[in-house]
């Protein structure tokens, strides 16, 4: 497709409420699981009683 201005390339043929609908929940999908990650990383190294460093250093 070739958009005559930047409006038709956000309205994308009629369909553009649809297309960046998606892209906007598919970043908040992955926004959310990067921030579940470090929540459970965090509670396991608390549950286990570990320090990051000493991971790193392979001590235990």
């Amino acid at each position: 497709m070739k958009w005559e201005s930047v409006s038709d390339f956000f309205a994308m043929g009629g369909y553009g409420l649809y297309v960046w609908g998606s892209y906007l929940v598919a970043m908040f999908c992955i926004i959310g699981e990067i921030i579940l990650i470090r929540i459970r990383k965090r509670t396991l190294y608390k549950h286990l009683g570990l320090r990051k460093r000493s991971i790193l250093r392979g001590e235990k």
